[in-house]
């Protein structure tokens, strides 16, 4: 009998120190998985900080590549007075130049003005340029290939005609040979006009001329070059508002390679600031105005 009790009270111990043992081991095992999960999870924590450092970040203030060598390149066609012209020293001139300029000197960088065939210009943003500006109007084909700048002016095609032409109407413009600077919006307007011949030319002046020698019946252009062709043949030529046609308003800007925010913002702030100090508006005085 008690050898019996004695088993019993000797198995009672063993079972209860393997049950400790048990217990032990299995905090042990618990206490390293955790210390595993920690681990994965710090080095996980570390890899996402990683990636965010190397994923590139619009920060505020951030500067544009374009503007990053202190030099900014733009692209004009000075064929278009009064926004853009050669100047008496061989330069390109006009209130889109002395605009530009002005705005590189807000932001503190150098202009250089080079002089493109106007259909050319967008095709070169990005690339050739860094932005164009050229009496340029924003339309939805063209904001598929660049971005651009608010808008600095508002304007709408005239016609210009001679001064016994008869033509006074949009269906007096169908079937007639019609001017136009290539890839303008004149361009575009006669492209859709019934049965009339499109005569495109590099020069908005060259279509005039045209005109002068009876070899095209009108020429659709800007309104404000239009005053400057038809100033100085007062005698030959008179100009009929877009309006009297049914052509709408266009909105003049900046075009700059798309997607980046950083030029965007900095040529639009200097816009603002020209505008708040009363710069753009002797601008406008000095090149249109007058």
């Amino acid at each position: 009998m008690k050898k019996k009790i004695m088993a019993l009270i000797m198995a009672g111990v063993i079972a209860a120190s393997l049950a400790a043992c048990g217990g032990n081991s299995g905090a042990a095992s618990t206490d390293s998985a955790a210390e595993e999960k920690t681990e994965e999870a710090a080095e996980e924590e570390a890899a996402t900080e990683e990636a965010a450092a190397e994923e590139p970040t619009a920060e505020a203030g951030a500067v544009s590549e374009y503007l990053a060598d202190g030099v900014l390149t733009v692209g004009t066609n000075p064929e278009f007075p009064p926004f853009e012209y050669m100047g008496d020293d061989g330069n390109p001139d006009g209130f889109d130049i002395a605009l530009i300029n002005a705005i590189g000197e807000k932001l503190g960088v150098d202009v250089v003005v080079e002089s493109y065939n106007f259909n050319s210009l967008v095709e070169s943003i990005g690339s050739k340029i860094d932005v164009s500006i050229a009496g340029m109007t924003v339309t939805e084909e063209r904001k598929q290939a660049v971005d651009f700048s608010d808008s600095y002016y508002e304007a709408i095609q005239s016609v210009i005609v001679k001064k016994d032409s008869a033509i006074a109407s949009a269906d007096d413009l169908k079937g007639k040979s019609l001017g136009c600077q290539l890839g303008t919006t004149g361009d575009f307007i006669i492209q859709d006009i019934e049965g009339a011949e499109n005569h495109q030319y590099d020069r908005g002046v060259d279509a005039v001329n045209d005109l002068l020698n009876d070899k095209v019946e009108a020429v659709i252009i800007d309104r404000n070059p239009a005053a400057v062709f038809q100033a100085q043949y007062p005698d030959d030529l008179k100009i009929i508002s877009g309006e009297d046609f049914g052509f709408e308003t266009e909105l003049y800007a900046i075009a700059m390679p798309k997607g980046d925010t950083a030029l965007a913002d900095a040529i639009n702030g200097a816009l603002a600031e020209l505008k708040a100090d009363g710069t753009f508006d002797k601008l406008v005085e000095e090149y249109i105005n007058e």
